[in-house]
């Protein structure tokens, strides 16, 4: 954006002013202890692992320079950044400088959330909260400022999904055929662990990388959603049983590089049971639902918030009679790390009130699991633009006959 002052690490102070002026807040706080709070930092653009061993304070006034207060045995901790630097050593000092940090404040943001609901940017310590709260400041959350920091993408940072989108898509293909070639009698047999260790081989071979995955679940274990086969407990892939793969990767070596993240299911040399067939469609009915409020938000230009995404997904689900089955999110904000600092698709774990913002991407991935059974997710991603919003990969719409 033209007239951005960047500085050294990063830290935009116009965005951030300019921010702090549309949600009419008098500054936004951060205080940092041991590292305990990433955000603040990639925000600031300092290093995730400095040596931090007493509190310090970065306030950024909605008008004006910024103001610092540092302890003395580490006064540059925040010389990296703009801005008048006051120092303290002891407990009284800092509470009556940070008093003054403050003057002329009243709605101060800070990494917090009312009832930690949603506890993602949940940062702050609640005696910290007590102390400005006696200073007569009103700490108002962060959420919706971490978002539109942490969580809108840049047109680089989009390519680098879609062509992630487009190499994890063809690997994914590519596994399906692989598993029932050994299945039926090539390459030694098949298993859940066996077929991980192909997915992670291919995308190595890719120029990808992934973490903690890919998950492959066969039967029963597809009802557990977060289910990690090992090679100790990996269960064999045989005919007539019911798999899903869960897989996700981004491109390698690039650090602004951001994550596609997809889930389908398929049935090994058999047709669906009616069961399958119903639970199939009513989860892929959901994702569709949700995907549909989401374009249709953005095609009006009305502000759409998570857990309205939720809701819609989970009625699909309700009315068919599986609602209690449906026992997590409808999905998560993705950027560099998988699981990104934007709104989540969220009103069961958390009440998730946080705008889904323009130049952000999501998965959409309702899920319904009968523990001892099978369980059906049906994941696809979602990136918006202003005006409009559009899945960016391939979209299951009936089982994998394997």
């Amino acid at each position: 954006m033209p007239g951005q002052k960047r500085y050294h690490g990063g830290m935009d102070l116009n965005a951030i002013q300019v921010a702090l002026r549309d949600q009419h807040l008098d500054g936004w706080l951060f205080y940092d202890h041991h590292n305990r709070d990433p955000l603040g930092l990639r925000i600031l653009g300092m290093p995730a692992d400095g040596h931090v061993t007493r509190r310090w304070y970065y306030f950024v006034p909605v008008v004006g320079e910024p103001r610092k207060l540092v302890h003395r045995i580490e006064s540059g901790r925040l010389d990296s950044l703009p801005g008048v630097k006051a120092e303290y050593s002891s407990w009284q000092e800092l509470e009556s400088k940070l008093e003054k940090l403050l003057e002329g404040s009243t709605r101060v943001a800070m990494q917090y959330s009312p009832r930690n609901a949603i506890m993602y940017v949940s940062m702050v310590d609640a005696g910290t909260v007590e102390v400005l709260r006696g200073m007569g400041k009103e700490i108002v959350s962060s959420a919706d400022l971490v978002s539109q920091f942490e969580a809108v993408l840049t047109e680089a940072q989009m390519a680098t999904h879609y062509e992630a989108q487009q190499r994890l898509d063809a690997i994914l293909a590519a596994g399906w055929e692989e598993m029932g070639r050994r299945v039926r009698g090539g390459g030694g047999g098949a298993d859940e662990y066996s077929m991980v260790e192909y997915l992670q081989q291919a995308i190595e071979q890719s120029g990808m990388v992934t973490e903690h995955g890919p998950n492959v679940s066969v039967g029963p274990n597809a009802a557990d959603s977060h289910y990690e086969p090992s090679r100790a407990s990996s269960r064999a892939i045989r005919r007539g049983d019911f798999v899903l793969i869960d897989i996700w990767a981004k491109l390698a070596g690039r650090p602004d590089a951001v994550w596609y993240d997809i889930t389908w299911t398929g049935v090994v040399d058999r047709e669906p049971t009616e069961r399958e067939q119903l639970v199939f469609e009513t989860v892929r009915n959901a994702r569709d639902a949700a995907i549909a409020v989401v374009e249709d938000a953005f095609a009006a230009g009305r502000p759409i918030a998570g857990w309205e995404a939720d809701d819609a997904a989970r009625a699909v689900i309700a009315a068919a009679g599986f609602g209690a089955y449906f026992t997590h999110r409808t999905g998560h904000n993705i950027a560099t790390e998988l699981h990104g600092s934007g709104a989540h698709l969220d009103n069961l774990e958390t009440h998730d009130e946080r705008l889904i913002l323009p130049n952000t991407c999501f998965s959409v991935e309702p899920g319904v699991y009968f523990p001892g059974e099978f369980g059906v997710r049906n994941e696809v991603n979602m990136m918006t633009r202003r005006g409009k919003a559009e899945v960016t990969g391939r979209m299951q719409r009936e089982l994998v006959r394997i």
